[in-house]
């Protein structure tokens, strides 16, 4: 194989993650539940059944069914979701009948990836709802185990730098609310009204979602 820097590059995006389940038709019924989007469910003849959800705003799916990975049902545990609003998150998840954790921040260092009622997840969100420091989790009947993580701004060199994109209504709303919130402080300190409010938003919501130092 060449190790040629030259050779172009080959954008290679994570599509699907297969999850193993013990009844396709439960696991469809409860992921339809949680309002995922419903992609696929085709059957043949030799068996073989694959179903496709994909959650709302996300670049990758999820699959399960028949003869479609030798794991044991509930294999796949702490697959994250990012949301940008972990208690509007955990809120949605309840009305829609399934059990969720409390929300919860890391302890120690890898306390995210502990069992529910481990002394090293510390109750309620992280100081200052600190991007990537709160959490919550749920489970699929099959025991397979989610993780929710509130992000707000990632971290330098997490995003692609070209455009800044909104997956949803609700990340836009967010991001729109957090930058009223900061505007509000910068007000503050200046003590005068902002005629150009609005590029200031515009900056604080592509900065924050670069990763980048945010306006004062």
């Amino acid at each position: 194989m060449s190790n040629n820097a030259h050779v172009a590059r080959v954008d290679m995006k994570l599509e699907v993650v297969v999850i193993p389940v013990s009844d396709p038709d439960r696991a469809k019924q409860f992921y339809g539940r949680l309002g995922w989007r419903l992609d696929a469910d085709f059957a043949f003849d030799n068996g073989f059944r694959v179903v496709q959800f994909t959650p709302p705003g996300s670049g990758c799916s999820i699959q399960f069914g028949v003869k479609i990975t030798p794991a044991g049902p509930g294999a796949a545990q702490s697959l994250y979701l990012v949301v940008s609003d972990i208690a509007a998150a955990c809120d949605q998840l309840v009305a829609r009948g399934v059990r969720v954790s409390e929300v919860f921040h890391p302890g120690a260092p890898g306390a995210n990836f502990q069992p529910d009622g481990s002394s090293a997840r510390l109750s309620g969100p992280a100081p200052d709802h600190a991007s990537y420091g709160s959490y919550a989790t749920f489970s699929d009947p099959d025991g397979n185990s989610w993780l929710l993580q509130e992000v707000t701004s990632r971290l330098p060199g997490r995003v692609e730098p070209a455009a800044t994109a909104f997956a949803s209504v609700s990340d836009l709303a967010s991001a729109l609310r957090r930058a009223e919130a900061a505007h509000g402080e910068h007000e503050k300190r200046t003590g005068q009204h902002d005629a150009n409010w609005p590029a200031w938003y515009a900056e604080h919501m592509v900065r924050e979602q670069a990763g980048e130092e945010l306006p004062q």
